[in-house]
């Protein structure tokens, strides 16, 4: 990194935020943000709904000098997002929520416009979560009162911040997680250094919203364990981002990740697609596109009797591991492709995830498979080979491909999942509710949509009111039923 700004100690930080920091922020390059800024420009144009939001809101200000922490990919879309914040009123602070996913020189633009940013491409798991932690406290010691959360990291340490202060031999719990580990060893330092501090920290927390299905699968369970701590919102679920990003942004984004990453011809190879959720349909689209044979793994009985209707082969990894060229995972489960699997694929092989989080593919086992020898052909691409000669390809050591080896969901996809982050987060402010997982009205979903469909240059048609009556709703919509599957 170029700006090498210190990284004081975690007891530093809890104690003496506004002081021991050398800057409030922790970039790779702020040189980057002239570059950064031309291609934030570029994406505004891409993003319709975010900047009619900010048009609507920006004079009234409903987020007024409300504390907000994002812990969401760094990316040129994500500066659009928390610029929109801003220009509601938002005090705003930011971390990644991914090690390789960050955009330098779109962190550089965010913070040369004053908003702290603590994310750089390529962390370790130690700095991820020294970032995180910074992102959370303000410069005089105040928390957030609400959180934008991808995937649950925020909302993990919050929640188990509160528990290691109850109960302190959580800590001890022995675990073979080296990420858990990591994180027992943050929450440690902060334990021995202000022994209260989560528990300040829960106070000021009015609200998440949550991003991805892992993360609100996470919230699900919480709330179904009564542990949940805060009302919390479910920005997955919204139609406008499940279809959207998780099918047409992953359409979009997996071949760019593939092709960034080994440049290899796709067309005529065989692809198996772990999962046939909303984003394994995205995958497996992505990769028919270009003509690939695919393949896909399922549990439910559904989305496999979905996949034979849309053409692919549904059958177990097991049973293509001889001739498959490709793997992708998407289950949002773990140890789906284990290190035994790999080794027994086809030489070659190119193995990668898109679901979030990284222990869908058991890539420490991989490192510690005996007579293994791993070659890093460049940042994100990992050739490992075998003691019988046949070597597999691991791109973004099993994290989201999209993002670690290209540069994630193209803006107009972005524009619609994040139009409802920021409409969660202006509801969780307004309306303080009861603990618990919500979904935006579906009033809202449509409007999300609306303010995309301009762009495109589509027309509706129009609802005559005898129209109306005869199928039972309001001429202006909400035109489905909340159990409407799309």
């Amino acid at each position: 990194m170029n700006n090498q700004i210190n990284m004081p100690e975690i007891s530093e930080i809890v104690t003496n935020p506004g002081n021991v920091r050398q800057k409030d922020y922790k970039i790779a390059d702020l040189s980057l943000s002239s570059w950064g800024r031309l291609e934030i420009e570029i994406a505004e144009k891409e993003m319709p709904g975010l900047m009619a939001i900010r048009q609507k809101y920006s004079q009234d200000k409903p987020l007024q000098g409300v504390r907000i922490m994002g812990s969401l990919h760094m990316t040129v879309q994500t500066a659009i997002l928390i610029e929109t914040l801003v220009a509601l009123g938002a005090n705003v602070r930011w971390a990644s929520c991914n090690i390789f996913s960050t955009q330098d020189h779109a962190a550089a633009a965010v913070v040369e416009k004053n908003v702290p940013v603590f994310a750089w491409k390529g962390e370790t798991l130690e700095e991820y979560w020294w970032c995180t932690l910074n992102a959370m406290i303000w410069p005089d010691g105040n928390t957030p009162q609400l959180i934008v959360d991808d995937g649950g990291d925020a909302t993990l340490l919050m929640h188990k911040g509160l528990a290691v202060e109850k109960d302190p031999s959580l800590l001890n719990c022995p675990t073979d997680n080296k990420e858990l580990q990591v994180v027992n060893r943050l929450l440690a330092k902060v334990y021995h250094t202000d022994s209260s501090f989560w528990h300040r920290a829960v106070e000021q927390w009015v609200g998440v919203s949550e991003e991805t299905t892992t993360g609100v699968h996470r919230l699900y369970h919480m709330q179904k364990d009564n542990t949940l701590l805060v009302p919390a919102i479910n920005v997955n679920d919204s139609v406008t981002k499940s279809k959207f990003d998780n099918i047409y942004g992953c359409r979009h984004s997996l071949v760019d990740g593939i092709c960034r990453a080994m440049d290899v011809m796709l067309a005529g190879k065989n692809a198996m697609i772990c999962g046939f959720g909303d984003v394994g349909k995205g995958s497996a689209e992505s990769l028919s596109g270009q003509k690939c044979k695919i393949f896909v793994s399922e549990i439910d009985p559904i989305c496999a009797l979905q996949a034979c209707m849309a053409g692919y082969n549904v059958c177990t990894i097991e049973d293509i591991l001889k001739t498959a060229d490709i793997y992708v995972t998407a289950t949002g489960n773990k140890d789906v492709i284990t290190a035994a699997h790999m080794s027994k694929m086809k030489d070659q092989a190119i193995v990668c995830n898109i679901g979030h989080f990284d222990n869908e593919i058991q890539v420490d086992a991989l490192n510690d498979w005996p007579g293994i020898k791993k070659i890093n052909i460049k940042p994100q691409v990992d050739k490992y080979i075998f003691p019988d000669g046949h070597c597999i390809y691991m791109l973004a050591e099993g994290r989201l491909v999209n993002l670690g080896c290209a540069t994630g969901h193209p803006s107009f996809v972005m524009s619609n999942s994040f139009s409802n982050q920021v409409l969660a987060q202006m509801d969780l402010w307004k309306n303080r509710r009861e603990i618990g997982v919500y979904v935006l009205p579906k009033e809202l979903d449509e409007e999300v949509a609306q303010l995309h469909i301009d762009k495109l240059g589509a027309k509706l048609t129009k609802l005559r009111p005898d129209q109306a009556s005869y199928i039972g709703v309001p001429i202006n919509g909400p035109f489905k039923p909340a159990h409407y599957r799309y």
